[in-house]
């Protein structure tokens, strides 16, 4: 064993490199300014399929991300190789600031939030009138979640030989929420295709819906077998079983600058995350009159501004009555 004196030298002492780099660390991140542009278009087990002009490239993101996670519809900056040819991998430096989220969580009690999709234009609302049946309050979690996000509403109402559309757009008629109504045969002969599309063109719409609604079917008619290879995945939406998509997925419209954003069927959407004062930007007629309210109101206590305000002929009280319901889904069951 070697011995040292009282007076030792710290450079005659010797040390045992550690097992991580020992480059000092800094907080100075590189620009990256020659990088190039592109859209997440799906994600899978920390690869992320991005289009790149008119390339697909599989990418990985940076380390000096940190945390920050890059979803379905983000713009983002690669940098590497960006030949989109096989078994090449390019990487994410930057990502945009986004224009809207779509987020959810596991239940009202979870604390973590999922991003679902970025950047998205509309949320387009997938339901069957039958078979299965409709879940309002599933549907109303749903609109609380695009508002607070800020995307605009879709109603697509699917199986309408099935079941008559009434009572569900008379449920949601004061809420000026466009909707689209098709049957299975209007599936097939393409009429009910032509009218979905007329929702979408130029826009970035993401669909959502529970398993067995004719989400993923729809959106196999919206987007061919041959559009859907461009996106290199033309598994992931496959049209067929339970749970066909299995991830979020764009897809590029056919002669359109429109796109579609196949989300994996949800039993469940919580609202933990949302903040209940946001969604009264999405009632323009109502939201001056909370200007009476008292501090951090609810708009659903004796308090509330907006009654008065609807009393004095301001707003139709269906729409107080709307807001107030969406408001309270946070405290219901999605199966009430």
């Amino acid at each position: 064993m070697r011995r040292y004196g009282k007076h030792t030298d710290e450079d005659d002492i010797r040390t045992r490199p550690g097992r991580r780099n020992t480059r000092p660390r800094t907080n100075i991140r590189p620009k990256h300014e020659d990088a190039a542009e592109g859209l997440v278009l799906t994600v899978d087990r920390g690869r992320l399929t991005c289009l790149v002009e008119d390339r697909v490239v599989m990418a990985m993101k940076a380390r000096e991300l940190g945390r920050k996670a890059a979803v379905v519809g983000d713009r983002v900056a690669l940098v590497g190789d960006l030949s989109g040819k096989k078994d090449t991998l390019a990487r994410i430096v930057r990502i945009a600031e986004r224009t809207s989220v779509l987020r959810r969580t596991a239940d009202d009690d979870d604390p973590y939030e999922r991003v679902v999709v970025a950047n998205a234009d509309q949320l387009a609302v997938v339901t069957a009138l039958a078979d299965p049946e409709p879940r309002p309050r599933l549907i109303d979690r749903c609109l609380v979640a695009a508002y607070a996000g800020g995307l605009d509403p879709l109603l697509v109402l699917t199986k309408s030989d099935l079941a008559p559309p009434d009572k569900l757009l008379e449920l949601y008629g004061h809420l000026d929420i466009p909707y689209v109504v098709t049957s299975r045969e209007e599936l097939h002969d393409g009429t009910a295709v032509a009218r979905v599309r007329e929702q979408l063109d130029g826009k970035i719409t993401a669909f959502v819906g529970h398993s067995g609604v004719g989400k993923t079917t729809l959106v196999n008619a919206l987007v061919p077998e041959e559009r859907r290879r461009t996106t290199g995945h033309v598994n992931a939406v496959t049209g067929r079983g339970r749970h066909t998509t299995t991830s979020a997925l764009a897809l590029p419209l056919a002669d359109s600058d429109g796109w579609v954003i196949d989300t994996p069927g949800v039993r469940s959407f919580g609202l933990n995350h949302v903040d209940p004062s946001r969604v009264i930007h999405a009632f323009p007629d109502l939201e001056p009159g909370t200007e009476g309210c008292p501090r951090a109101c609810s708009h659903d206590e004796p308090d509330c501004a907006l009654d008065a305000w609807v009393a004095e002929g301001h707003a139709d009280p269906a729409r107080l009555y709307s807001l107030r319901r969406l408001l309270a889904t946070r405290e219901r069951k999605e199966g009430d």
